[in-house]
């Protein structure tokens, strides 16, 4: 659990970060949009989800589907596509790198 919300995944940390990334800054969760279960990363996703990973498509980016693993604080895809790596409610840092891979969450 992080923050009273179920956070799936390998070794998950109260701030969200797992076995796959456990940086400072790896703190956040990514609703999976098959499953609708938070997960720190795809890796996680791979190891104990669903086993049917599909992406958010465009017209659901207004949806709630990233949780700041610092506050608790739930992002729409778009607030934490613009967010600059930062949490709006609690300035936290997240992971630049994390852009990376954003192709595995959202269309």
């Amino acid at each position: 659990m992080a923050h009273s919300l179920l956070v799936k995944g390998v070794k998950v940390d109260p701030e969200t970060r797992c076995s796959h990334y456990h940086s400072e800054i790896d703190r956040i969760a990514i609703k999976f949009f098959c499953c609708g279960i938070y997960y720190p990363c795809y890796e996680c996703h791979e190891a104990v989800g669903c086993g049917k990973s599909e992406v958010w498509p465009k017209e659901r980016f207004s949806e709630k589907a990233v949780l700041c693993g610092a506050c608790g604080h739930e992002l729409t895809v778009n607030e934490y596509l613009n967010c600059a790596s930062t949490c709006p409610a609690c300035s936290a840092p997240f992971n630049p790198g994390c852009s990376l891979h954003k192709h595995l969450y959202f269309e």
